[in-house]
């Protein structure tokens, strides 16, 4: 796999867990820990990204 794919792997899976996280602070019974975790699972991809773009030289 190369690594734009990996990339745009990673930012299909950042964008979903931003919606995942829209649609569940809409939600009064959600979770706060739930809520919690997925933004941290967001930050982690996050972070990975720029990771990968900063050793690229490739920033969008």
């Amino acid at each position: 796999m190369s690594l734009q794919t990996h990339l745009s792997q990673l930012n299909r899976k950042h964008e979903a867990l931003e919606r995942e996280i829209h649609e569940a602070t809409q939600r009064p019974s959600e979770d706060d820990l739930h809520i919690a975790e997925l933004k941290r699972r967001k930050l982690l991809l996050k972070d990975e990204i720029k990771r990968l773009q900063a050793g690229t030289g490739t920033v969008h």
